[in-house]
């Protein structure tokens, strides 16, 4: 369908530019104005002249629209049964082009200012006997608008009539069982059966329309006009996809957009990166869910049935309209809205099951009482183990935690209608999942509610509010890629010697199990507690036990309410308050355990917590849009003042609690008050104000420009720099619209844009500009001996701490190619300056800690693709085959005066830090050892030498690894240390498939990233005789046998295990099936005998295969630093099967 044929023709720190920009802006504004009072009076007066043979109808209007500087809007099924044309016109109106142009042809026009339908021609009824019904109605759109020349068809004639300016119609039909089709550009046609005299209709955009329209900040824009970089991601799309967090519904369906899950405990929230990482802290984006602003955690709450459209604004052209907490990208959630018309009940649901898509490959017992005897050897230590073989197999402790059979379950009931005064939508969610680890601690639950309503309380007043409610229950294991305790990483880490449980009751009376507080099961048999194995390292069944009942709770409350005038045509005011209410809270049991010697428990305690936080917004707006002939103006101004984190805090525990399960000491925790501990307190208030504008223009979606200031004012800033101010501007071209644009079959439209802006961060925390006071400074007077409790300032003040700043440049182009094909490509530069870091200060100073200041920066350079090809065989067989990649390089430009890079780093247990900061590479990139093989004789170790001749590694062995002497002082040390790669993933892509035939669908969805390495810290490097994985088995055993794997010694002198090295570093290069889902509608000739619109069900499956080289769990690695893994929960395999509804 064609929709619309058209035809014709300073940065933020510096107040001296700022002046300059708008003087400049409001002349710029007052010359465009003066220039179209001048040309207003062309268009349909503007004379045609065109000669053409045998021509098909559609290329002479476009002609006509081109020479008159108008937009021809028409069905390309009207242009399929059109006559070709012959024409010869010379100085003719546009009136008179129209009418010699549809002379014998079953088509007539409409003309409504600059715009012209064109329309099918009524045909003359039949004469129908006076029995006839005469059937009066009204034809409005989904807003509750009237659709002006709207067409009614008698089903299965050519008969009809169209809609008059106020979408009335009139029609004779022949009996009470005849059925309408109603239907109009842009609109998807309905057909209904007439139940009275009388029969209203409200037609609904067509998918196609939809998708020609985005949000953006405060307002919704045609796409064909936007100048800025935004993704788009639709309701259909989130429907196919089984969702429980809507950051998932981003993975691999936005360019530019890294999507990671922290976690597959289910309910888990994933890390989510805009073009890059813009900060040495916060670099979550801003989430706004119908205005409202909510955290990246805080989104939780919202049912993916009740979503209409997620829009990402990638660039700072579109951004700065958020100003100082956008520079980590913003992405706006739009629920759904009422219709006007009849009552509309929806049903989607589904139900599943869920288990590991892969396990690790770790010892039997009999290998691992092997590799423990040979480490021992090497050592020169007694062999633990006489005969290894007599274990035979032993535990396999990931079979005793993981959960095949992990039950999954959404369902979701929504009901919409209204009519031309009011509409409404309203729905019910309920989730519930199993987690595929120890599913009994690993459970999430979640009940939601959505009120959405639309009231029109005048002809030029409107009310309407947005409000969601969401209560969940979420009980999880703890530690999640942690590798200090918890069921996974003891499942790792474990011995498989050790029993599940003690069967022999001689073994079970003696020490350890003797003990008090000594986990049993249901059948009283104690875990088996490892002799080998300690620490945090304890039977996952026993530590299961002490956990189950332990939950967390919340109930968040999140919406708005607006109020918007129209007094006149075009002149908008809108007031919008908004507020997001949270509590959160949850209940532990602690009961008398005995785990191991290093995890004893010796009184029961019974912990109760309860939080709230309370966000609100006010935002004031207005707005006006205007055309003056073609040319076209929106103007905005806004108002908003914020306020957000005031938490309130209480903690209470209770000792001693006389239970030994958490319900029974969740019904009595009355204790004594000298066994109560409480504490509690409130969080201070974040509040921002702020000012902001936009200006679009556009002269015949030709040539199009928008630019946005913003101001904004923020307490966690000193008074000398409490302000930022945000600009940006974009402008876009369509030379398809140019006159010497090439009459071919390749390109149908071409848009060339791009902008550039400035936006900032303040997520940085509240106070960072003052100089704090901290307590734990005693101090002893005289000599008593005894301490006096001190406080101290932890570092001096910084009244100038600024705002950071990340300034983007952005140029891309969108293209419509051979009809069926369309393409978007970008290009950006991104770059941060002001990041806070402490730069060291001289002791004599005497500040306990170091000031925060604005002294590091960093660039993001990218490239993002994204192709989207439709097309049919025959009436029946549809397809859509849609894909995406984005990459973006990240690099640390300035670390401050004097500073190459940054001490410290990601930490890993006993290596200390595994990944360095610094000039001139990405942030956070893993630096250590890098290996050159393993020794295979004593020879080679006395032939590595340095260039005085001695060796650099004298204390190696045969099976040590050898290690490169980077700075080549001919010894290893930390000097030799180099960068070994990046964390984060350089390129991601995905790609989808839909295809319907008849009543059947699918959708196939992968998605994947590459250019990462991930460092795989699954074991305990402190523990000398944890676990390992099979691959061990390929160590060094003698000369020849291997140069990837070093040999097994119990102290580790060479540290081959213990030194960070490239060793534990393996390619993150991933690709996933993430979703297959086929589908059948039963046939509506059916359906409609027992009152339903649509019968949908479907199977669909989630992570069904995944290739990577990765030996962990799972590459998809999320956290602070992507790709460190330290024992990740894996997502999971899921089999699903559902049903969509529609009464």
């Amino acid at each position: 369908m064609k929709l619309n044929f058209s035809g014709g023709a300073g940065t933020a720190q510096s107040p001296h530019v700022l002046r300059k920009f708008l003087v400049v802006m409001k002349l710029t504004t007052f010359l465009m104005l003066v220039a179209c009072l001048q040309i207003s009076a062309k268009g349909l007066s503007q004379q045609i002249s065109i000669k053409e043979r045998n021509a098909p109808l559609k290329r002479v209007l476009k002609e006509v629209a081109r020479q008159a500087g108008i937009s021809i809007v028409y069905d390309e099924s009207l242009m399929a049964r059109s006559n070709p044309v012959n024409i010869e016109l010379k100085n003719a109106t546009v009136k008179e082009a129209l009418d010699l142009l549809l002379l014998n042809q079953p088509l007539s026009f409409s003309m409504e200012g600059q715009r012209i339908t064109i329309l099918q021609l009524a045909a003359d009824p039949k004469p129908i006997a006076d029995t006839g019904l005469l059937i009066t109605g009204r034809i409005l759109g989904d807003a509750g608008e009237p659709i002006p020349g709207a067409t009614v068809r008698i089903q299965g004639t050519t008969s009809g009539t169209t809609a008059d300016a106020n979408g009335q119609y009139s029609i004779r039909v022949p009996n009470a069982k005849t059925s309408l089709v109603f239907s109009f550009i842009g609109y998807a046609p309905q057909t209904l059966r007439l139940s009275g005299k009388t029969l209203n209709v409200t037609l609904q955009l067509s998918e196609t329309a939809l998708t020609e329209t985005v949000v953006v900040g405060y307002g919704v824009q045609k796409k064909s006009v936007v100048t800025g970089a935004i993704s788009s991601v639709r309701a259909k799309e989130l429907e196919d996809m089984p969702i429980t967090r809507l950051e998932q519904a981003l993975q691999g369906r936005t360019a530019g957009v890294i999507i990671a899950q922290n976690s597959g405990q289910p309910g888990s929230a994933a890390a989510v990166r805009v073009r890059g990482t813009t900060s040495f802290s916060n670099n979550d984006p801003l989430w706004v869910v119908d205005g409202v602003v909510v955290d990246n955690g805080g989104i939780g709450y919202l049912n993916q049935y009740d979503i209409e459209s997620i829009e990402v604004l990638k660039d700072a052209a579109s951004q700065a309209i958020y100003g100082a907490r956008a520079a980590s990208g913003v992405i706006l959630v739009t629920t759904k809205k009422g219709k006007a018309g009849k009552v509309t009940v929806n049903y989607n649901g589904y139900y599943g099951t869920s288990a590991p898509a892969r396990k690790l490959k770790l010892l039997n017992a009999t290998e691992y009482a092997t590799l423990r005897n040979e480490a021992a050897a090497a050592n020169g230590s007694a062999l633990p183990y006489a005969d290894p073989k007599s274990f035979g197999v032993g535990t396999d402790w990931q079979a005793q935690i993981f959960n095949n059979d992990a039950r999954r379950q959404n369902h979701e009931l929504s009901v919409s209608g209204g009519n031309e005064k009011s509409t409404y939508y309203t729905s019910f969610g309920y989730l519930n999942m199993e987690g595929i680890v120890a599913s009994d601690i690993s459970k999430y639950q979640r009940f939601n509610i959505r009120i959405n309503s639309v009231h029109k309380l005048t002809k030029w007043l409107t009310f309407g509010e947005n409000i969601g409610y969401a209560y969940d229950k979420s009980v999880g294991l703890g530690n999640t890629n942690s590798e200090f305790g918890g069921p996974l990483s003891s499942a790792i880490n474990l011995d498989p010697i050790t029993p599940v449980v003690v069967t022999d009751p001689a073994i079970a009376a003696a020490a350890p199990y003797n003990n008090v507080g000594v986990r049993k099961d249901a059948l009283g048999r104690p875990y088996g507690i490892s002799s080998a194995v300690g620490q945090e390292m304890t039977n996952p069944l026993a530590f299961i036990s002490t956990r189950i009942g332990n939950y967390g709770w919340s109930h968040n409350v999140v919406g708005n309410v607006y109020l918007e005038a129209e007094p006149i045509k075009g002149l908008k005011f809108r007031s919008t308050m908004g507020a997001k209410i949270a509590f959160w809270g949850g209940e532990t049991f602690t009961p008398i355990s005995w785990l191991n010697s290093s995890n004893i428990s010796s009184r029961t305690s019974f912990n109760r917590s309860m939080n709230e936080g309370y966000n609100w917004n006010l935002e004031n707006i207005v707005s006006y849009s205007r055309a003056i002939g073609q040319h076209n103006f929106t103007v905005l101004a806004g108002q908003g003042a914020y306020m957000d984190s005031r938490t309130r805090n209480i903690n209470v525990t209770f000792n001693d609690v006389p239970a030994d399960n958490f319900k029974d000491a969740s019904l009595n925790f009355k204790v004594p008050a000298d066994k109560r501990l409480s504490d509690g307190g409130e969080g201070a208030d974040h509040r921002v104000a702020s000012f902001f504008g936009r200006v679009n223009y556009n002269y015949k979606e030709r040539y199009l420009a928008e630019g946005i200031i913003r101001w904004d004012g923020s307490t966690r800033f000193g008074s000398n720099n409490k302000y930022g101010r945000y600009p940006s501007f974009s402008l876009g071209w369509v030379p398809s619209m140019e006159t010497f644009w090439p009459e071919n079959k390749v390109v149908d439209r071409l848009k060339i844009r791009g902008g550039y802006g400035v936006v900032g961060n303040d997520n940085i925390g509240n106070f960072a500009y003052l100089s704090t006071i901290g307590s734990g400074r005693n101090y002893t007077f005289g000599n008593s001996g005894s301490y006096q409790v001190g406080y101290s300032p932890n570092a001096p003040a910084n009244p100038d701490l600024a705002w950071e700043e990340t300034s983007q440049t952005s140029i891309g182009f969108d293209a419509d190619i051979l009809r069926n094909i369309r393409l978007t490509f970008e290009w950006f530069r991104k770059r941060t300056t002001g990041i806070l870091q402490n730069p060291r200060i001289p002791a004599y100073v005497g500040a306990i800690g170091n000031p925060a200041d604005n002294i590091a920066s960093m660039n993001n350079t990218g490239l993002e693709l994204e192709l989207d090809y439709r097309n049919h065989i025959g009436d029946d067989f549809e397809f859509n085959i849609g894909g995406n990649v984005s990459y973006v390089k990240n690099e640390v430009t300035d670390l401050g005066p004097g500073i190459s890079y940054l001490a410290g780093g990601q930490t890993f247990q006993t290596m200390g830090a595994i990944t360095r900061t610094a000039i001139g590479q990405p942030l956070n990139n893993f630096f250590g050892y890098r290996t050159m093989g393993v020794f295979q004789t004593q020879a080679d170790v006395d032939a590595y030498i340095g260039k005085d001749g001695t060796k650099i590694q004298p204390n190696a062995k045969p099976g040590d690894f050898r290690w490169k002497d980077g700075n080549g002082d001919g010894k290893i040390t930390e000097l030799d240390r180099e960068f070994m790669g990046t964390p984060t993933p350089k390129w991601t892509y995905g790609f989808t498939v839909n295809a319907a035939y008849k009543g059947f669908d699918l959708v196939i969805f992968g998605q994947g990233a590459a250019g990462n390495q991930i460092f795989q810290g699954l074991r305990r490097l402190d523990i000398g005789n944890a676990n390992w994985q099979t691959k061990a088995l390929e160590r060094w055993t003698g000369p020849g046998s291997t140069n990837t794997y070093p040999r097994l010694i119990t102290l580790d002198p060479n540290k081959n295990f213990t030194n960070p090295s490239d060793f534990y570093l393996e390619n993150g290069d991933y690709w996933r099936l993430k979703t297959v889902q086929i589908g059948y509608s039963l046939p509506k000739a059916l359906i409609n005998r027992i009152g339903l619109q649509k019968l949908r069900v479907h199977i669909m499956s989630e992570n069904l295969l995944t290739f990577t080289k990765y030996t962990g769990y799972d590459p998809e690695i999320g956290g602070g630093v992507l790709s460190i893994d330290r024992g990740i929960y894996p997502q999971a395999r899921s089999f699903m099967a559902g049903m969509n509804v529609t009464f």
